[in-house]
């Protein structure tokens, strides 16, 4: 019996202006998995995220979620309701709402901001916000205005926002960018403990934050993949060294 894939990617190929994003690019994803995405600059990590998502449409190939949803066929908005869910690099929280509201205003549902703040906020309502809070180390901020957060808060609190529409699948871009040790070590136990009930892609340039968090690495190098592994098999591949410091390995260097 062949193996089902929460993500399927076969033979995707996409060109900008005559530059080769993505070639040939074959990606395979259990359902429950964090997966860490690494690769140097222009390896077409955040087009990727792009084709997944709806934003941009593949030249060809294969895009699939769970059992034979052909992504490719769907534009953002119907992707997002399937259970995608992405967070950028720079945090999109509501700055002029209170924590709590953030959250609030996320939960499924099709509100208005005036209905969702203003009507009257059911137990099951108050006991997700509650248990995400919980989650992201916010109870302490509920009512603190979202945008005098520092910025690794702000980062909880907008996977916090992706967790009350309940997604199946979320895509996370460099989550510790710009973040102290301690943000850092915070945001990856957080994404460890949601994976399993969420399967999640975390792209990443920190080795130190992948090391935390990475059961397997999936490198990419021109669009494609060059290799995948635990940690410590991705860092001494010779072509994954060769591709991010241009040379053969010295054993005394560590990507």
């Amino acid at each position: 019996m062949a193996k089902e894939f929460i993500l399927t990617l076969e033979g995707v190929n996409k060109t900008f202006d005559g530059f080769k994003a993505i070639s040939e690019l074959n990606f395979y994803m259990d359902a429950g998995e964090l997966r860490t995405i690494i690769g140097p600059n222009g390896a077409g990590k955040s087009t990727m995220l792009d084709l997944i998502t709806g934003r941009t449409i593949p030249d060809t190939g294969v895009i699939e979620f769970g059992k034979n949803t052909d992504l490719t066929r769907l534009n953002e908005y119907q992707i997002n309701r399937l259970g995608i869910g992405r967070k950028f690099q720079t945090p999109s929280v509501y700055t002029d709402h209170t924590v709590f509201e953030n959250i609030l205003l996320s939960l499924p549902g099709k509100r208005s901001v005036w209905e969702a703040l203003f009507s009257r906020i059911t137990p099951l309502q108050r006991e997700r916000i509650d248990e995400i809070l919980a989650l992201i180390r916010l109870q302490s901020k509920a009512e603190a205005k979202a945008g005098i957060l520092a910025h690794g808060q702000k980062q909880w609190l907008e996977i916090g926002m992706l967790l009350a529409q309940d997604p199946k699948l979320l895509l996370v871009d460099e989550p510790a960018a710009g973040m102290s040790d301690e943000e850092t070590a915070r945001t990856g136990e957080l994404l460890l403990s949601l994976a399993g009930k969420h399967s999640i892609i975390v792209i990443e340039h920190d080795m130190a934050f992948v090391r935390q968090i990475a059961s397997k690495v999936t490198v990419l190098h021109q669009g494609t993949v060059l290799c995948e592994g635990n940690v410590d098999e991705v860092q001494n591949d010779e072509r994954v060294i060769e591709v991010y410091l241009g040379r053969k390995r010295d054993p005394k260097r560590t990507l």
